[in-house]
């Protein structure tokens, strides 16, 4: 294999689904080596599910793969539900999944809102995690949120933007997240799925250092639309569910044992480097790259790479 690319395709040797309440069942599956080191990926979004090829961040002959797609995201059930979907859920559910499958700790590994979700997964079971790997720091703090939702990159794209700005009134438009909110969760499936696709599709155009006209349309699917931008703008709506606005970096004295690596795109839009900066600053212990050559998506060539040579470094855990 060419140094640093993606591991060949593969394919689960077990594909289940977890009750982890009356409501949700939650898609999991495992891949590579039954019997090699646990690692757990953790998707972005939130409400973004996972694909084929966060399969190959990962040398399947060492480690055991574990992915699973958050409450009402990908293919679990039931699609977009938003009742009982929180960040401390799907903290329960990491949990539920690590004692189901025998697991007396693994690494963590996520990029964008999958690093928040590592964060705070992190925080709240520290002795279960023995290596952190994050890509695309989001700390889901009212700043960031302003940034990309309000008014920040909007300045950076704003041929994107317009499409965004347009589909809210002018009178809803000093909080763009409560209008799409109210969008998102109206009873007519035609707003829903509208709001939806202009929501989702702001992401897709802004996530790369060059813009993915396939992205874009993967973004426009009816279902992935709805599960990201419903569940994206019901978490942000309601601060990320976490007690204090910056509530990781406060908390972050109780992993700093942890070994952590941070790779960051110096042009990322979605999750701009200064939230990586930040994190860093308050905990030096951590080794931050920060990718010249890169926006936010974790399949551009540099953070591919860097992220690839830090999960061959972390077979030492």
């Amino acid at each position: 294999m060419e140094l640093n690319q993606f591991f060949p395709e593969i394919e689960p040797y077990k594909k289940e689904f977890l009750n982890v309440s009356d409501l949700h069942s939650i898609y999991v599956e495992q891949c590579g080596n039954p019997k090699g080191r646990p690692v757990l990926f953790l998707h972005g979004g939130p409400g973004g599910g996972c694909n084929s090829d966060h399969r190959r961040f990962f040398d399947p002959e060492h480690y055991r793969i574990v992915l699973f797609d958050q409450r009402g995201s990908g293919q679990s059930t039931p699609a977009a539900e938003l009742k009982d979907n929180t960040t401390w859920d799907l903290v329960n559910d990491i949990e539920k999944i690590r004692t189901h499958l025998g697991l007396q700790d693994w690494i963590v590994f996520g990029g964008s809102w999958g690093s928040t979700l590592a964060l705070a997964y992190a925080i709240t079971h520290a002795e279960k995690v023995k290596g952190l790997i994050l890509r695309g720091i989001f700390l889901c703090r009212p700043s960031e949120i302003k940034w990309f939702y309000q008014e920040g990159a909007s300045q950076i794209f704003p041929d994107a933007w317009e499409k965004y700005f347009n589909h809210i009134p002018e009178t809803e438009r000093h909080d763009f997240v409560t209008a799409y909110y109210k969008r998102l969760t109206d009873a007519n499936a035609d707003v829903r799925l509208q709001a939806a696709k202009i929501w989702s599709q702001w992401e897709a155009a802004t996530s790369r250092l060059f813009v993915s006209p396939e992205s874009i349309e993967e973004f426009e699917d009816p279902t992935f639309a709805l599960q990201f931008a419903r569940i994206e703008c019901h978490y942000f709506t309601n601060n990320s569910f976490f007690k204090t606005n910056n509530f990781l970096i406060e908390n972050v004295s109780k992993i700093r044992h942890i070994p952590t690596a941070i790779v960051q795109g110096r042009y990322d839009v979605v999750c701009p480097a200064r939230s990586a900066w930040e994190l860093h600053r308050a905990w030096p212990e951590t080794e931050l790259f920060i990718i010249a050559d890169a926006g936010h998506a974790a399949s551009e060539p540099g953070i591919k790479s860097k992220l690839i040579e830090m999960t061959n470094q972390f077979k030492k855990f």
